[in-house]
């Protein structure tokens, strides 16, 4: 940069220069404040760090379980409260979603608790239960028992999210123990726009899928054949229907995705997120526990939109959701 040009940016007011950053990005904005002190001083300015809320941030905040003081409580300026909501979710609706900002670009990520989502004999004791888990951020997960129908169902509009933007959907889940049924039944999953078809995926969710698919692979599938045999059914194998198997998160969860959707303008449509297994004999079971959530957020981002859950029928074992 030349000393005139240096000269011409130091001359322009800082109101000026805010208004600049507030039409850049968050990643854009703090980069540029190492440019000179008035940068700096700008970058930091409520009023750049307004325009990178989103413009409902105050009533979703008002849904908060806790009081919008309690949310605000030692938050000095907009650019905390911008980093606040990117790092620490808050609850709302009751206690039935969790919603936080992507940290790059500032697009709204929710997530969905099991009680906001459609299980299939969810309320059946026999099948089901629902327990308080310290390790997830809501209130109570459902855990699975004992079922041979995994069926889960998520719903979310629209309206609710940042327009112009590609999501992702993703089943989030953890295991404090074993599991079995899931190795030798894939899942489908779909995401779609209520009223259109939506693209099918094909995924596992077992943790050990990748890992046991492989051996199976190399041992030409001889002993996974004999124990498919064992509960009632030669299980589906194949892993070139399978498109997605778990990944670890930096929280020790695991994922896989369901399915990408674009939120095009400011358009008020149910977007239905399904994770579905269907089975007449296999056994679907978790040993001690299993939590289950669905995750959708912006692709590029560590998947924020989630819906923790768990559904089936009577013979899952040990399946919790968050």
């Amino acid at each position: 940069m030349s000393v005139e040009s240096y000269n011409d940016f130091q001359a322009l007011p800082e109101g000026c220069i805010a208004t600049a950053l507030s039409l850049t990005s968050p990643k854009d904005a703090c980069r540029l404040s190492l440019v000179t002190l008035m940068f700096r001083s700008a970058a930091e300015s409520d009023a750049v760090w307004e325009r990178f809320l989103p413009p409902d941030y105050r009533d979703i905040i008002s849904r908060s379980i806790d009081s919008d003081d309690s949310v605000l409580a030692n938050l000095r300026s907009k650019k905390e409260l911008y980093f606040h909501l990117c790092d620490n979710p808050i609850i709302i609706d009751g206690g039935i979603k969790s919603f936080s900002l992507e940290k790059g670009t500032g697009k709204k990520c929710f997530m969905l608790a099991a009680r906001d989502l459609s299980i299939v004999w969810g309320d059946t004791p026999a099948y089901w239960q629902w327990i308080p888990y310290p390790e997830s951020r809501f209130p109570e997960v459902a855990e699975l028992l004992d079922v041979c129908w995994f069926e889960i169902r998520g719903k979310i509009n629209t309206s609710m999210l940042s327009s112009g933007t590609t999501y992702a959907a993703y089943i989030v889940f953890t295991s404090k123990s074993g599991i079995y049924g899931f190795e030798y039944q894939p899942a489908e999953a779909t995401v779609r726009i209520s009223g259109r078809d939506g693209v099918k995926r094909t995924m596992c969710l077992d943790p050990e899928g990748e890992q046991r698919h492989r051996h199976q692979f190399r041992s030409r599938g001889r002993n996974a054949r004999r124990l498919a045999h064992i509960y009632g059914r030669q299980g589906d194998l194949s892993t070139e229907r399978i498109t997605d198997y778990p990944k670890v998160r930096a929280d020790k969860w695991m994922e896989v995705e369901l399915g990408e959707f674009f939120v095009d303008g400011e358009q008020d449509l149910d977007m239905e997120i399904m994770n579905i297994v269907a089975t007449n004999f296999i056994r679907f079971a978790a040993h001690e526990l299993f939590l289950v959530l669905i995750n959708c957020t912006t692709p590029s981002t560590s998947r924020k939109f989630a819906a923790e859950t768990c559904g089936s029928t009577s013979l899952y074992r040990g399946l919790s959701t968050a």
